[in-house]
C-alpha cells in the first residue's frame, strides 16, 4: 500500500516538528544543567551522548518528551531558571530540599503543568505564581523559604489545585476570598507565616478539604462555626494565633476528624458536649488557652484517643475517671491548671502510657499503684501537688522510666530499694517531700543516672559510696539528716558539676579527693560539723565557681593556693569560729563581704570585709605600704605624663562655640584618629542633634543620625547628661574597639551641659524590629556574631553591657552588630556589668531568638527551663521556624546553651569564647553553613 502526496506530507511535518520538539527540549536541559551548581555531581550523566529521558531525574512522556523533572534533596543551588518551564509537555517539578535562591519566576507559562514542588529551599519574592499562566496546577508547595507579599487576590482562578502549602515563609496580609473557590483543593497549609485577620467564614463551601492547618499566623477573631461542613477533614490546626471566643460546638460534626489542635490562643469557655462526638480522634490539644469548667467524663467516648494536652489552662475539678479507660491513652498532661481531688486510682491500669504530667495543680491523696501498667512508661512529672504516702512498689519496678519529677509534694516512708536501680533513669527529683530512712543500705544502679535531686526531705544515716552512674553531673542531698563521713569515693565522680551537701549533720574531715572531680562548678558543704582544715587540694580544681563551706568547725588557715582558682567568684566561710590567719590576697578573696567571713577568727583583707588587721610588726607593715604607695604614685604619675603624651599625638581636639543643639556653649570633640578628625566637624555633631533628625530615645539620652559636611558620611550620635572627665578615659578606650560585629565607637564630643558619642552609621534595623520575620539560619548566625563579639570584647577586658535584642543592629548583609552600652564604659564596679553578667544577658537573647518571648516577660527562664525540660520542641520554638523539623537538634542544643548562660550562679556559665565553640560547633551540624562562619577571632 502506497500513500499519496498529501498523507506523505502530513507525516514528514510531524516528524519535522517532533525531531525539533526533541532538540529543543535537549537544549533547554543543557542550559538547565549550566544554570544550576551541581556540587555533587548529580547532573553527572546529563551528557547529549545519552538520550535525555534516561537522565538523572528526567521522566519522558512517549518516550521523547519532558515530563517530569524530579530532583529532590540533591543539593542543587543557583538560581531557578525561566527556561525549566520551558518544556512543553512537562507536568511535574520537584526541586524541593536544595538551595535554591531568588525569586521564583513570575514570568512563566505552563499549560501542562500540574505539579511544582519547590519546598525547603532559600527562595525569596512572591510565593504564588500567576494563576493565569499555570491554569492546570495541582499541587503548589513553596513551603519553609523566605517569600513575602500576599496571596494573589486572583489565586481561586488555580480551579484544579488539591495541594497548596506556603507554610514556614513571611508572608502577610489576609486570607482572600477567591481562596474558597478553590473546591478542588485537599490540603491547605498556610502555617508559620504573619497572615491578619480573621479565618475566612466560608471555607466550608471547600468540601473536599481534609488538612487545613493555619497555625503560627496572627490570625484574630473566632473559630468560624462553618467549619463543620468540611466532612472530609482529618486535620484541624489554628495553634499559636490570636483566636478569640469558645470553642463552636459545632466542630462536634467532623465526624473524620484525627487531629484538632487549637493550642496557644486565647479561647474561652469549656470543652463542649458535641466534642465528644469525634469517635476518629487520636490527637487532641487545647493547651495554652483560658478554658476551664471540670474536664468531662464524656471522654469515654473518645476510645480512639491517643494524645491528650490540657495544660495551662483553668480547667478544675477532679480528674474524670473515664481517661483511665481509654485503651490508647499514651500522653497525658494536665499541667498547670487547678485540678483537685485524687489521681484516678485506675489510671495507666488500661491505658497504654508513655508520658503523664500532672504537675503543678492541686491534687491530693497517694498515688495509683498502676501508672505503669504498660510498662512503656518514659516521663513521669508530678512536682508541685499535695500527693502523699509511700512510692508505689510497681513504680518502683518500671524499668521504662527515663525522667522522674516528684518534688514539692508529700510523699514519705523509704525510698523504695528499687528505686535505686532502675536502669534508664537520668533525671530523678523527689526533693521537697518527707521521705525518710537511709539511702546507703541498698544497691544503686543507675547507669544513665545524670541529675539526682533528695534535697529538702528527712533522709539520715551515711551517705552511699556511689550511685551507679558514671554521669552523673548534679547531686543535690541537701536539707536532710545525712551523717557520718563525706565518702572519699565522691572523687570518682568525674562528671560532677554540682555538689550540694548543705544542711546535714555531716562531720570529720573534708577529703581531699573531691579536687579529683575536675568538672566541679559549684560546691556547697555549708551547714554541717565539718572539721579540720580546708584542703589544699581544692586549688586543682580548675572550674570551680562557688564554694561554701560555712557555718561548720572548719580549722587552720585558709590555703593561700585556694586564691590561685581563677574561676572562683563566690566564697563563704562565715560561721568557722576555728579558722585563723588571712585572707589569701588574690582573686575571690579580694571582693569577698563581710558577711562571708563572719563568725571567723580570720583577719586582713580589704576594709569591705570588716575584719581586723593581722597581728605583727604593725609599724614596719605601714612603713613598707608607704614607701610601696609613694613609688607607686611616682611611677602613675610617669606613666600618665607618657600617656598624655602620646594621646595627643594621636588624638584631635576641636573647640568651637556653638549655639545650636541643646547643649550650646563651647564644645570639645575628641577623635582616636586623625581620618575621623577631618571628616567629621563639632558642627556636624551639634547640628544633628535637632528634632527632625531625632531616632530614638532611652533611659540615658537622645539618639539622633547626623551627616559629614565633609564627605557626607552619616553617623550615629548619643546625647548625654554632662559626665565627669574620668568617664572619657574608659571611652577613649572603648574608641579603639574594632570587630565587624561590634558598632564602632567612633569619638566623643562634649561641653559644660551636655556630652555626644559619635557612633559609625550601620544601614539596618534593631533585631527587635525584625526578628518576627526571620527564619533559624538568620537567627543562628545572629547568636554566632554576638557571641564573636562578645569573645572579642572580653579577651580585652570589657564588659558590653547590657546584650539586648534592642542593642543588636541587623545590617543589610543580615550580619549582626552590638551596640555598646554606655554601662560598660562608664561603671566597672561591683554594680557595674561583668562578663559572667554579659553571658545572662546573652543567654536571654538566646531565649528570645529560640522563641520570640521577650527578655520582659516575667518568669522567661523559668519558663524556658521547663520547656526544655518536659516539652517538645514544637511547643516552645517561635512559631515562624515551626516547620523547620530538620533544623530542631541544633534549636535544642541552642536552648541548652542558653540554659547554661542563665544559670543562678555566675560561676556556672560558659565563657564567651565558649559561646562561639559550642555554637559554630551547632553550626557546622548543618549542611549548608556558609563557609564564612569558619572564621574565627583570637584573643
Amino acid at each position: 500500500m502506497t500513500m499519496g502526496r498529501s498523507e506523505t506530507f502530513v507525516f514528514m511535518f510531524v516528524f519535522v516538528f517532533v525531531s525539533a520538539c526533541k532538540g529543543s527540549e535537549l537544549e533547554l536541559l543543557l542550559s538547565l544543567k549550566s544554570s544550576i551548581n551541581d556540587q555533587f555531581h548529580t547532573l553527572s550523566n546529563w551528557n547529549p551522548s545519552t538520550p535525555f529521558c534516561k537522565w538523572e531525574g528526567i521522566s519522558c512522556f512517549d518516550s521523547s518528551h519532558v515530563s517530569k523533572i524530579h530532583l529532590p534533596g540533591k543539593n542543587l543551588s543557583g538560581k531557578i531558571p525561566d527556561s525549566i518551564f520551558g518544556f512543553p509537555y512537562i507536568q511535574s517539578i520537584d526541586l524541593s530540599n536544595n538551595q535554591f535562591f531568588g525569586e521564583i519566576p513570575q514570568n512563566l507559562s505552563s499549560l501542562s503543568l500540574r505539579n511544582l514542588k519547590l519546598s525547603s529551599n532559600n527562595l525569596t519574592g512572591a510565593a504564588v505564581p500567576p494563576p493565569a499562566r499555570v491554569p492546570s496546577l495541582e499541587t503548589l508547595d513553596v513551603s519553609d523559604n523566605a517569600l513575602s507579599g500576599e496571596l494573589p487576590a486572583d489565586i481561586g482562578q488555580l480551579s484544579r489545585l488539591r495541594v497548596l502549602d506556603v507554610g514556614g515563609n513571611l508572608m502577610t496580609g489576609r486570607i482572600p476570598g477567591s481562596v474558597t473557590n478553590l473546591t478542588a483543593l485537599e490540603v491547605l497549609t498556610l502555617a508559620s507565616n504573619q497572615f491578619i485577620g480573621e479565618i475566612p467564614r466560608n471555607l466550608g463551601v471547600m468540601r473536599r478539604l481534609r488538612w487545613v492547618y493555619l497555625g503560627y499566623n496572627n490570625f484574630s477573631g473566632g473559630i468560624p462555626a462553618d467549619l463543620s461542613e468540611l466532612a472530609a477533614l482529618q486535620h484541624l490546626d489554628l495553634v499559636y494565633n490570636n483566636l478569640t471566643g469558645e470553642i463552636p460546638a459545632s466542630l462536634g460534626n467532623l465526624t473524620n476528624l484525627e487531629h484538632l489542635f487549637l493550642y496557644f490562643n486565647k479561647l474561652t469557655g469549656g470543652i463542649p458536649k458535641p466534642i465528644f462526638d469525634l469517635g476518629k480522634l487520636v490527637s487532641l490539644d487545647l493547651s495554652d488557652n483560658f478554658l476551664s469548667g471540670e474536664i468531662p467524663e464524656m471522654f469515654i467516648n473518645l476510645g480512639k484517643l491517643e494524645v491528650l494536652h490540657l495544660f495551662s489552662n483553668s480547667f478544675s475539678g477532679r480528674i474524670p475517671n473515664a481517661l483511665s479507660l481509654l485503651p490508647n491513652l499514651q500522653v497525658l498532661q494536665l499541667w498547670s491548671n487547678n485540678l483537685t481531688g485524687e489521681i484516678p486510682q485506675e489510671l495507666g491500669k488500661r491505658n497504654n502510657l508513655t508520658i503523664l504530667d500532672l504537675s503543678t495543680n492541686n491534687l491530693t491523696g497517694k498515688l495509683p499503684e498502676n501508672l505503669c501498667a504498660s510498662r512503656r512508661l518514659f516521663k513521669l512529672i508530678l512536682f508541685s501537688n499535695y500527693l502523699e504516702g509511700e512510692i508505689p512498689a510497681d513504680l518502683s519496678r518500671c524499668k521504662s522510666l527515663q525522667r522522674v519529677r516528684l518534688q514539692k509534694n508529700r510523699f514519705s516512708g523509704d525510698l523504695p530499694p528499687e528505686f535505686t536501680a532502675l536502669p534508664r533513669v537520668y533525671f530523678l527529683d523527689i526533693s521537697e517531700n518527707n521521705l525518710s530512712g537511709g539511702i546507703a543500705d541498698r544497691k544503686w544502679d543507675m547507669p544513665q543516672l545524670q541529675m539526682l535531686n533528695l534535697a529538702g526531705n528527712k533522709l539520715l544515716g551515711s551517705l552511699p559510696d556511689d550511685f551507679g552512674s558514671e554521669r552523673l553531673e548534679n547531686l543535690d542531698l541537701s536539707g536532710n539528716a545525712f551523717s557520718g563521713e563525706i565518702p572519699e569515693t565522691f572523687g570518682r565522680l568525674s562528671q560532677l558539676v554540682e555538689l550540694k551537701l548543705g544542711g546535714n549533720e555531716l562531720s570529720g574531715r573534708i577529703p581531699d579527693q573531691l579536687s579529683d572531680c575536675r568538672k566541679l562548678v559549684a560546691l556547697d558543704l555549708s551547714r554541717n560539723r565539718l572539721t579540720e582544715e580546708v584542703p589544699t587540694s581544692f586549688a586543682a580544681m580548675p572550674v570551680l565557681g562557688q564554694l561554701d563551706l560555712s557555718v561548720n568547725e572548719l580549722a587552720g588557715t585558709i590555703p593561700s593556693n585556694l586564691g590561685q582558682i581563677e574561676s572562683l567568684v563566690q566564697i563563704n566561710v562565715s560561721h568557722n569560729p576555728h579558722l585563723r590567719g588571712g585572707l589569701p590576697s588574690t582573686a575571690a578573696f579580694l571582693a569577698i563581704n563581710s558577711t562571708s567571713v563572719a563568725g571567723t577568727g580570720l583577719c586582713g583583707g580589704e576594709e569591705s570585709t570588716g575584719l581586723p588587721p593581722c597581728n605583727g610588726s604593725m609599724k614596719s607593715r605601714r612603713l613598707r605600704w608607704l614607701v610601696l604607695g609613694l613609688l607607686l604614685a611616682a611611677v602613675l604619675a610617669f606613666a600618665a605624663a607618657v600617656l598624655t603624651m602620646r594621646r595627643r599625638s594621636r588624638h584631635e581636639t576641636k573647640r568651637v562655640d556653638s549655639e545650636e543643639g541643646s547643649g550650646g556653649g563651647e564644645w570639645d570633640l575628641q577623635f582616636t584618629n586623625t581620618k575621623m578628625a577631618r571628616s567629621i566637624t563639632v558642627n556636624d555633631v551639634v547640628s544633628s542633634m535637632r528634632e527632625e533628625n531625632l531616632i530614638g530615645s532611652g533611659k540615658l539620652g537622645l539618639s539622633y543620625v547626623g551627616k559629614s559636611s565633609v564627605n557626607k558620611k552619616r553617623f550615629f550620635a548619643k546625647e548625654i547628661a554632662a559626665v565627669p572627665a574620668k568617664w572619657w578615659v574608659q571611652w577613649a578606650r572603648l574608641c579603639k574597639i574594632s570587630h565587624p560585629n561590634v558598632v564602632s565607637l567612633l569619638g566623643m564630643c562634649r561641653s559644660e551641659k551636655a556630652a555626644v558619642l559619635v557612633y559609625e552609621f550601620v544601614e539596618g534595623k534593631n533585631l527587635s524590629e525584625v526578628l518576627g520575620g526571620l527564619i533559624w539560619d538568620r537567627r543562628i548566625k545572629i547568636a554566632v556574631g554576638m557571641a564573636r563579639a562578645l569573645k572579642y570584647l572580653h579577651c580585652r577586658g570589657v564588659a558590653a553591657g547590657d546584650v539586648a535584642a534592642a542593642r543588636v543592629m541587623v545590617d543589610q548583609r543580615g550580619e549582626a552588630r552590638l551596640r555598646l552600652s554606655l554601662h560598660s564604659y562608664v561603671d566597672q564596679g561591683s554594680k557595674g556589668p561583668t562578663q559572667t553578667s554579659d553571658v545572662f544577658g546573652f543567654g536571654l537573647l538566646l531565649i528570645e531568638l529560640l522563641t520570640g518571648k521577650n527578655r520582659a516577660d516575667d518568669g522567661v527562664v523559668e519558663w524556658a527551663r521547663y520547656c526544655y525540660a518536659d516539652c517538645h520542641v514544637e511547643t516552645w520554638v517561635d512559631k515562624v521556624m515551626k516547620s523547620d523539623v530538620d533544623r530542631q537538634n541544633q534549636m535544642v542544643e541552642t536552648m541548652n546553651l542558653a540554659l547554661q548562660c542563665t544559670a543562678g550562679d555566675p560561676g556556672a556559665r560558659p565563657t564567651a569564647a565558649d559561646l562561639v565553640k559550642n555554637l559554630e560547633s551547632i553550626v557546622r551540624s548543618s549542611s549548608c553553613v556558609s563557609s564564612g562562619f569558619n572564621k574565627l577571632f583570637s584573643c
